[in-house]
């Protein structure tokens, strides 16, 4: 039986699993086997959603078996060890699993830039783990900001995001939502004067790759909003209760969020043939790793020679998937030529908080509530499954109705006023 091994259920490895079995659910011949250490596929163009209250956590996730539903791929929940094209075999912590063709779709990690401290003293936000406890730590801050008095509380309402890409814009766009207008009317003690939201981005400019015009409106957009803006602030030291900026400024704050930058998994890093600056692994037009044509490398974890500048975005990742399985497909069938990946920009799109967006779709640039509107509807039409869709369009209507669902679920595990006797790096 031929064996066709997928590593990750992201966007890309989703989407390859699905016109797989779309293409060869039929065949007896072909087993399709999807690897992830989660049972999940996430949707993380709303983790920031997360953070606000805005939606239920639960709610962007969908099982990997519910997706699946009848069709006959397999799917197996497990840690990805190594990858050794040469024997073509992938080690889990479960076993070894051999391959005659493999999609590598392992997505990224965050790159700290060499950064001292970003690691240790910053929150990380790739995962959905990362963003319930972000969402659990700003809240737990309001609750003892209400009742600090004096200098002791500056840090605690300084709410600093590094990183001026559309995740960070997102994300302190969401903070700024939910601290100003949930926030200040129910915490008593939380005047909106301060309360500090702060955007650091060390090139000259927020929001690089979308339309000049949009991107400076978006900023103008933020400070009205009452959120600073610093460009050429080159993050140099991160520390317990702050930030130093350019080497010589520091700010003090108990939330530094790292949104700055991404490199390859680490695995995806150790293929062979030749690798970007990023560490992804540069491939043919066809996504097939230099070498061994049965290894496609889809998503954040490759690099098409003929469009090593793609942004790293969902699209191109789903346009990934689907071309590799084409390919592979078409590798199977004699005389069928492969596909070649070609980077088509389908359009931009930031939300910026609640009833406010720019967007840029086939030369044409809106911004305001209509532009936030179809934010919202196509979000909602890339959400997996009618049941998801469903619970989000819900999410976001009673959240024009009622207050956000602020509530701490788990006790803070790393707050010194709840746990006085941390030691100094926990």
């Amino acid at each position: 039986m031929r064996r066709i091994v997928i590593l990750g259920a992201g966007f890309a490895g989703v989407q390859a699993a699905i016109e797989l079995e779309r293409k060869l659910g039929g065949d007896p011949g072909v087993e399709i086997l999807l690897v992830n250490e989660h049972n999940y596929f996430l949707f993380t163009p709303l983790l920031p959603q997360i953070v606000s209250s805005y939606i239920n956590p639960r709610h962007i996730v969908q099982p990997v078996r519910d997706i699946r539903g009848r069709r006959r791929f397999h799917f197996r929940r497990d840690t990805l060890q190594s990858i050794d094209v040469a024997a073509r075999r992938v080690q889990c912590t479960g076993g070894a699993l051999n391959y005659d063709t493999l999609i590598v779709a392992l997505g990224s990690q965050t790159d700290y830039f060499h950064v001292s401290g970003a690691r240790e003293h910053t929150f990380d936000f790739k995962s959905l783990e990362d963003a319930v406890v972000l969402r659990e730590h700003v809240i737990d801050l309001c609750e003892h900001a209400d009742h600090t008095a004096g200098a002791d509380r500056v840090p605690l309402l300084t709410f600093v995001v590094v990183g001026g890409g559309y995740t960070g814009v997102e994300l302190i766009s969401e903070l700024q939502d939910f601290l100003f207008h949930y926030v200040v009317p129910r915490y008593r003690g939380i005047p909106r004067a301060e309360i500090q939201l702060i955007l650091l981005e060390a090139a000259p400019e927020i929001l690089r790759g979308i339309d000049p015009a949009l991107a400076a409106h978006a900023g103008k957009r933020l400070r009205v909003e009452g959120i600073t803006i610093r460009t050429n602030a080159r993050v140099t030291r991160c520390f317990e209760g702050g930030v130093e900026i350019n080497g010589e400024e520091t700010i003090r704050s108990a939330t530094l969020v790292w949104a700055s930058g991404v490199r390859a998994h680490p695995l995806v890093e150790a293929l062979p043939g030749p690798h970007d600056r990023i560490g992804r692994a540069i491939v043919n037009e066809h996504l097939q790793l230099e070498g061994h044509p049965e290894v496609f490398v889809v998503g954040d974890s490759g690099a098409a020679v003929t469009a090593a500048e793609a942004p790293r975005i969902a699209p191109v990742a789903m346009d990934h998937g689907r071309i590799a399985a084409h390919n592979i497909v078409s590798a199977g069938t004699d005389g069928r030529p492969l596909e070649s990946y070609r980077y088509v920009s389908q359009g931009t799109l930031v939300s910026l908080g609640m009833n406010y967006a720019v967007v840029s779709v086939g030369g044409l640039h809106f911004r305001g509530y209509f532009a936030w509107l179809f934010w919202n509807a196509v979000h909602l039409y890339k959400l997996v499954g009618l049941k998801k869709q469903v619970q989000v369009a819900l999410d976001w209507s009673l959240a024009t109705i009622f207050p956000r669902d602020a509530a701490i679920i788990r006790r803070p595990r790393h707050c010194r006023f709840c746990n006085p006797t941390l030691p100094p790096d926990s």
